[in-house]
């Protein structure tokens, strides 16, 4: 495909939409937040709040960054799609078509082919969860972090996953509680319940824990670094030696490692819930049975 200054300008424009909320994120907290000496270990800060008639609504830093993700995500997707060519494919084509297949074959896998058009929203569940852990590579605050933002995509989640279970009828979803016994009814409303709890507090606590140990550790070597070294002339006493290259390990495993691999377990769960509460093999003799009773109606 010949490329003209038109293509290279929306190229640009995509990467700057890229790049901007990133950047606009970064002056925002240099802006808004003050220098700190120690350890200081918190939760998102709140912006301003919005009166509402049944509850103030909160604009902390966990939304703005949430959105700031959001248009990153954006602006990664139309610059990957741009171009798109089926005789000569370009490299971004190659890895936009990559990230479709794979995901494709991960829904399928685990979910059947009745769910296939589950990939788009599984690659958004990837996507959002992943780069909004990976804001701490900027020193910024990861919206996964904060149990608020995590606990709507469970919820978000559930609605999916009770839907689905509904699919052959109320009546069924209630009757699936009394399953293997009535008995474990209570058991089962609880388990039920539960689902978008540990879904929430699961990628949360991970994710935060890692901040914390990150922070508690190069807080650490620090102190250390000036018991052990202090004495050293000049300016060489200064100079935390021991934060040199260990704090960096750890944001490689903590920030990169664990935050995708979280976002993996959170779209796994996610897919193994909804299938695994579909009843299939219902659903296809309710369908069945509908079919039959309106042809015999004709």
């Amino acid at each position: 495909m010949k490329k003209n200054g038109r293509f290279y300008f929306l190229d640009c424009l995509y990467l700057l939409i890229m790049i901007l909320p990133i950047l606009g994120g970064i002056v925002l907290r240099v802006l808004t937040h003050p220098a700190e000496s120690g350890v200081s270990i918190r939760g998102a800060q709140v912006f301003c709040t919005i009166p509402m008639p049944v509850q103030d609504l909160i604009i902390s830093e966990s939304q703005i960054n949430s959105w700031l993700v959001i248009l990153a995500v954006f602006g990664l997707c139309l610059y990957l799609t741009h171009g798109l060519s089926a005789r000569f494919p370009t490299k971004r084509q190659v890895v936009a078509e990559w990230i479709v297949e794979k995901t494709e074959e991960l829904v399928y896998e685990n979910m059947g082919p009745f769910f296939k058009g589950f990939s788009p929203f599984i690659c958004a569940i990837l996507a959002l969860s992943g780069f909004s852990s990976l804001l701490t590579l900027f020193g910024l605050y990861p919206p996964t972090s904060d149990l608020n933002v995590v606990a709507g995509w469970a919820i978000l989640v559930f609605i999916l996953i009770t839907y689905y279970k509904m699919k052959c009828g109320p009546w069924q979803y209630i009757k699936s509680f009394g399953d293997p016994v009535p008995l474990l009814s209570p058991l089962n409303v609880i388990s039920e319940v539960a689902t978008p709890v540990s879904m929430a507090f699961r990628h949360y606590g991970n994710v935060l824990s890692g901040t914390v140990i990150s922070t508690l550790v190069a807080a650490g070597l620090s102190g250390l670094s000036a018991i052990l070294l202090g004495n050293l002339p000049g300016i060489l006493g200064e100079i935390p030696f021991l934060q040199i290259g260990i704090p960096a390990v750890l944001s490689v495993y903590f920030d990169i490692f664990s935050g995708c691999l979280q976002a993996y377990i959170f779209a796994m769960l996610t897919m193994l819930y909804i299938s695994s509460g579909f009843p299939a093999d219902l659903y296809e003799q309710r369908k069945l049975r509908k079919a039959t009773i309106k042809s015999v109606s004709k």
